[in-house]
């Protein structure tokens, strides 16, 4: 009987392993990479040799042997980022749970001798967890979920940390940029300062003028101070986004921010296009699906959480007789008297309607959010390109006539000073407005495919392990 019953745990158990789930030969890898060049046309790469490392860096010296762009800057994090590396660690740590869960139990062999007075019993049992094979396929199924969200919180990860590395590429070039017009001004301004003093002690010019000279060279280097600090820490950033280090971190960045596109975009259907693409709302979706085949399993066994069938084989041997064999079996079941699976069920049915209401609120969220992002971005848009049409050249107007007048002795030095000044105001506005833009211009683009903050609650769907019945003891 035992060996009977060995024998059809080994055929169910076959059975059960024609529908297993079997390492991929990229730890899923593929729908990654998928994604990445979809949404943001670059190029992921999951190192796991050595020969896969060499030629990532190969690459990756390859776009740091010439000045960066924030296309260049995302590329090089993709490919060298160590934190990108573990959350692709994390996915293949997920596909051996899916593994894991498509593998049927393993039986449980014992042999057990008990001897005394010349006489020796042995017993043998195979043990087999009936319900564990038997919820086999919808465990199996609902693991198949779980790893599709584990591909698509890698490719989130993927999105979130292009997204970081565009965001400081923006700041580190706007610094550069204010920093080169500061140092200008500066120089300018110690100039003027100088003259200054020089006429306050021929008499030509008050204490009051020169005093003014003299606190605009001092704030002018202040600024510079400050904005060379900032450059500093948004390039230290930028470094540590894309994984750099040691002789890494001779990259060059260009001096001046990209011009603004001649137009802006136009999404009329940016809400619906945020709904259907944001990888956090298909994260929440799979989510909900995985736990309402969780919640139908727990209703299925709510009554029965232990159903194991043992045979058993005993071989009895005594002197004054002869030996004899006896074969049996053996079922274990839970008997449903105090816990009727009520608190189970109604685990699952409240997981179920948090997580429903988690992804609602989440929906909601996403159609703001992609509103305001493209307000923003319009808006910014329009103020970047005010001062670049208008301000600008209407400084640069002002500056040259300023300048003509001082070589015809109808303004004085004084009067040039204070228009570069009011130059200088609108140049740093200039700048600052096409940063803001270029940051909107990111902004947007996660707000449509993912990668920003997280929005509300937490960054990853409810997962609750009791919703779904392990089938063991």
């Amino acid at each position: 009987m035992a060996h009977r019953f060995a024998c059809s745990l080994l055929a169910l158990s076959a059975l059960a392993l024609s529908g297993c789930a079997a390492f991929s030969p990229d730890s899923g890898m593929t729908v990654v990479a998928d994604l990445t060049s979809q949404t943001i046309h670059k190029d992921v790469a999951f190192v796991r040799s050595a020969e896969g490392a060499e030629s990532v860096n190969d690459n990756v010296r390859r776009l740091l042997a010439r000045t960066l762009s924030a296309d260049a800057a995302v590329q090089v994090a993709l490919l060298n980022n160590k934190g990108l590396q573990a959350a692709y660690n994390e996915l293949a740590l997920a596909e051996t749970d899916l593994v894991a869960e498509s593998l049927p139990p393993n039986p449980v062999f014992s042999v057990s001798r008990i001897a005394g007075n010349g006489a020796s019993e042995i017993e043998r049992q195979v043990v087999g967890d009936i319900l564990a094979l038997a919820t086999l396929p919808f465990r199996s199924d609902i693991a198949r979920d779980r790893f599709r969200q584990a591909q698509l919180r890698a490719a989130l990860a993927t999105l979130r940390l292009a997204a970081d590395v565009r965001r400081a590429y923006v700041r580190s070039v706007g610094a550069n940029e204010m920093a080169v017009l500061l140092t200008d001004a500066k120089s300018t301004a110690e100039s003027t300062a100088q003259l200054a003093v020089k006429l306050g002690e021929t008499g030509s010019i008050n204490k009051l003028d020169q005093a003014r000279e003299q606190v605009f060279y001092a704030e002018t280097t202040a600024d510079l101070a400050t904005a060379r600090q900032a450059a500093t820490s948004a390039r230290e950033r930028l470094a540590r986004l894309m994984g750099l280090w040691d002789g890494g971190l001779d990259f060059r960045l260009p001096n001046q921010l990209p011009a603004l596109p001649r137009r802006p975009l136009t999404l009329p259907s940016i809400e619906a296009d945020a709904v259907a693409h944001r990888i956090d709302l298909q994260i929440a979706r799979l989510e909900l699906t995985a736990l309402a085949k969780a919640q139908n399993l727990t209703e299925a066994t709510r009554f029965v959480t232990l159903f194991d069938l043992a045979g058993i084989g005993r071989r009895t041997q005594d002197p004054e007789s002869a030996p004899f064999r006896e074969r049996g079996f053996d079922v274990q079941f839970q008997i449903p008297i105090f816990d009727g699976g009520e608190v189970r069920v109604r685990q699952a049915v409240e997981t179920y309607n948090l997580a429903f209401n988690r992804l609602t609120e989440r929906a909601v969220n996403v159609r703001s959010e992609a509103r305001d992002a493209y307000r923003v971005y319009r808006s910014c848009y329009d103020i970047a390109s005010h001062y670049q049409r208008e301000i600008v050249p209407l400084r640069k107007i002002i500056t040259e006539e300023m300048q003509l007048r001082f070589s015809s002795m109808q303004v004085d030095i004084f009067a040039l000073l204070t228009e570069a000044r009011q130059r200088l105001a609108s140049l740093r506005g200039a700048i600052d407005a096409k940063q803001r833009f270029l940051l909107a211009q990111s902004e947007l683009q996660t707000a449509v495919n993912g990668g920003g903050s997280p929005a509300g609650g937490s960054d990853n769907p409810t997962n609750v392990a009791a919703a779904a019945p392990a089938g063991g003891h």
